[in-house]
């Protein structure tokens, strides 16, 4: 054979070979790789199979209760079986799904309606419940019974569900509609799941029970239950955590992208998608943040004329337009796109599931990062029944779904732990890792899109603008610690001298005037001369009847000269609650902050401050926070931070200049509707201009609310006592 054949042959041979290998090729589904990777779901041990499972089930209950304004009524079973195979129940009265939309909610991947959404949710991939009908047939081969009973129908539809993954849809099987009764009651709507997998139930910090106490903390308007029983059907495990509020979590709006958190692919497939005649209109009708400078502004920078159709936006185009998003000042997007606790509900939350003394908690205000809307929250429970020999206990949540796995990797941990806690009250050996102490704190992390370091969704991702939001939030419920535990000791050795006093001076006296022959004098002015304090006592009481939180602020000077104080109190103001009396009057300085200007106190003199708040419910507000302002140490009070004070008030009055803006830009949709309307537009400049006046943000000092109840917030350094920052009385 001659070589030029044999080069022929090899050709031939070759070309077989790779026909063959193609040939071997086939797509698979979504489902088969989950099946075969099920690891990325959470399954991948029987102990973190059980808690994925009753995740998924819990997670959807709260979501879809909550959509509908229904308080959540959870209730989880599970059983153990023969060998390594358990059954769990999981049951709500949400609104039910319906008969046709059973099969493609439990039996597709990737079926969501949450995805595309811009807001804060549980779960967004449409994964989770279908990936636990999948697990249960991967491993026990049965499957997932289904009843569900919508309001509007008569009965109930009871199902099995099984999943074909090849096809990624879901076969049924003893599909039949019957009345559904539970402990003798007709259920009117709701949700039932039984279903049999390889799983193992265990106690301790990583089990279904941890995960279902932790949701009720971040969940305080519903209540979840937890039964437990072994072969025998004997109860070995339970837990029943009771509402301790009817308040729902607010409606969250969905909102559009902002140009900070978008990629060239994303801005391509936009432009190809587009309705609008002009790129001024497309950006400022596709995105958040953008008023018509800013648009105008992008278009100049990316050398794009602003009447050209979106459509015929080339790819090197478009990566300019991408690089002008960077450069462009534009406005933040809104924040009705998140549902944070606050901070009562936050208190309410952990009371039902640590037993404690004190409670310091904090909301701060929303953030963006990358484009996307962020808000912290974190509460610190101190005292009580916690133990005070090891590491404190950290409750992490995203979006307030429990994060059980890899706390050492999460951002929150890291957060928490680079704060020195020593100087808060805590023992912090070497300032390094968790502190130690009788404490527990809460991290919540709320946001559209919470980045994780896996699949698996069990620790938040770095970000330092996330990160620095976490680290604020620590040391201002650090300062409420600290603060607290100063109050404590101050007013312990202020008793202590104040009840000694009290027994030796008199009876010294006594003995000396029967001595003497004399009458006994008058202790008083001795006794103030000795404890050389001023002292204030605070406490909050209910009234039942007029349904108000009464709080009474009392100061006493102990001291041989005249004092000259302004007390200011934390109070929690939010929607639906004000002051009902305030016979003193005073003024606000920031939101949740009330100031009064005392009369000067003579020596041996004392004087109250009484205010009733009405809009809470009983046991909402059981501490007060009192700070000062004088010279005079006060037993009992913290002297305010004329910084920190001066730093909220700008934010808020960033807040609202932000708010004012939002409200200007809908302006906008105006003419998206014109542009509609005519064939040939007309020159938009007028409009633009117009429109571009009202939208302008103010400047921050310039706001303020004429008519409203309380006075806008001042953003000058002098008060409105005529004081300047750091200047005594």
């Amino acid at each position: 054979m001659s070589s030029g054949q044999w080069e022929d042959l090899k050709g031939v041979v070759a070309m077989a070979n790779a026909e063959r290998i193609v040939s071997k090729q086939k797509q698979i589904s979504i489902s088969e790789f989950f099946e075969k990777n099920k690891h990325f779901l959470g399954f991948d041990t029987l102990q973190r199979a059980v808690i994925t499972a009753v995740k998924e089930a819990v997670d959807n209950s709260l979501d879809a209760c909550e959509e509908a304004r229904i308080l959540p009524d959870i209730k989880v079973e599970i059983k153990r079986l023969e060998g390594d195979r358990i059954e769990l129940i999981c049951q709500d009265n949400g609104p039910g799904i319906p008969r046709d939309s059973v099969e493609n909610v439990f039996g597709k991947f990737l079926l969501g309606s949450r995805f595309h959404a811009i807001r804060q949710t549980r779960g967004q991939q449409g994964i989770g419940i279908t990936g636990v009908l999948m697990y249960s047939q991967l491993t026990t081969g049965s499957k997932t019974h289904i009843v569900s009973k919508i309001a509007s129908d008569s009965s109930a539809v009871h199902v099995d569900l099984g999943l074909d993954t090849r096809k990624n849809r879901a076969t049924k099987s003893n599909e039949r509609r019957d009345v559904w009764f539970e402990d003798g009651e007709e259920v009117v709507h709701g949700l039932k799941i039984r279903t049999v997998m390889r799983a193992k139930y265990q106690r301790g910090r990583q089990s279904v029970h941890q995960y279902l106490r932790m949701t009720s903390i971040v969940n305080p308007h519903a209540t979840i239950k937890l039964t437990v029983r072994n072969r025998e059907g004997e109860i070995i495990d339970q837990g029943n955590w009771i509402r301790t509020t009817e308040h729902l979590p607010r409606i969250v709006e969905e909102i559009k992208p902002h140009p900070h958190g978008i990629h060239l692919g994303q801005l391509q497939r936009m432009l190809k998608e587009a309705e609008e005649r002009k790129l001024t209109s497309f950006l400022r009708h596709n995105f958040s943040g953008v008023s018509m400078r800013a648009a105008r502004e992008i278009l100049q920078l990316s050398e794009l004329d602003e009447g050209r159709t979106p459509v015929r936006v080339k790819a090197d185009e478009a990566q300019g337009m991408i690089e002008a998003f960077q450069k462009v000042k534009l406005l933040s997007p809104p924040t009705d796109c998140l549902s944070p606790i606050e901070e009562i509900l936050i208190k309410k939350g952990l009371s039902k599931a640590i037993d404690s003394r004190f409670a310091s908690t904090v909301t701060r205000k929303p953030a963006v990062t990358q484009g996307q809307p962020f808000q912290i929250e974190v509460g610190l429970v101190f005292g009580g029944d916690l133990a005070g020999d090891g590491p404190i206990e950290v409750l992490r949540f995203a979006n307030r779904v429990p994060l059980m796995y890899q706390q050492g990797g999460c951002l929150l941990t890291k957060a928490l732990e680079s704060v020195d806690w020593k100087q808060y009250g805590l023992d912090h050996p070497g300032g390094r890792g968790l502190p130690k102490g009788p404490a527990a704190v809460l991290i919540h992390l709320a946001s559209t899109n919470v980045q994780f370091t896996s699949e698996a969704k069990e620790a938040v991702a770095d970000n330092e603008e996330v990160k620095e939001e976490v680290r604020k939030a620590m040391l201002e419920v650090g300062r409420g610690l600290r603060n607290h535990l100063k109050k404590r000791t101050q007013r312990k050795k202020a008793q202590e001298k104040f009840d000694l006093i009290n027994i030796i001076l008199p009876e010294i006296s006594r003995k000396s005037s029967e001595m003497l022959g004399r009458e006994e004098p008058d202790l008083a002015p001795v006794i103030t001369r000795i404890m050389d304090a001023v002292f204030l006592e605070d406490s909050l009481t209910w009234d039942k009847e007029t349904k108000q939180t009464i709080c009474t602020i009392t100061v006493y000077n102990y001291t041989a000269r005249a004092r000259a104080y302004t007390l200011l109190a934390k109070w929690p103001e939010g929607e639906g609650v004000r002051f009902s009396e305030n016979p003193r009057g005073g003024r606000k300085e920031a939101t949740g902050l009330w100031a009064w200007r005392l009369d000067t106190l003579d020596p041996g003199q004392s004087t109250e401050i009484r205010f009733a708040v009405e809009g809470l419910d009983r046991g909402d507000w059981t501490e007060a926070e009192i700070f000062f302002r004088g010279q005079k140490e006060m037993i009992g009070a913290t002297k305010i931070d004329e910084k920190l004070l001066d730093e909220m008030r700008k934010i808020e009055a960033l807040a609202v200049a932000e708010a004012e803006h939002a409200k200007a830009t809908v302006v906008g949709s105006m003419e998206r509707l014109a542009e509609r309307a005519e064939p040939v537009e007309a020159p938009d400049s007028a409009m633009s201009e117009d429109t571009e006046a009202a939208t302008e943000v103010a400047a921050p000092e310039a706001v303020a609310h004429e008519g409203t109840d309380t006075e806008a917030i001042q953003t000058t350094d002098t008060d409105w006592f005529g004081l300047k920052e750091g200047e005594e009385e």
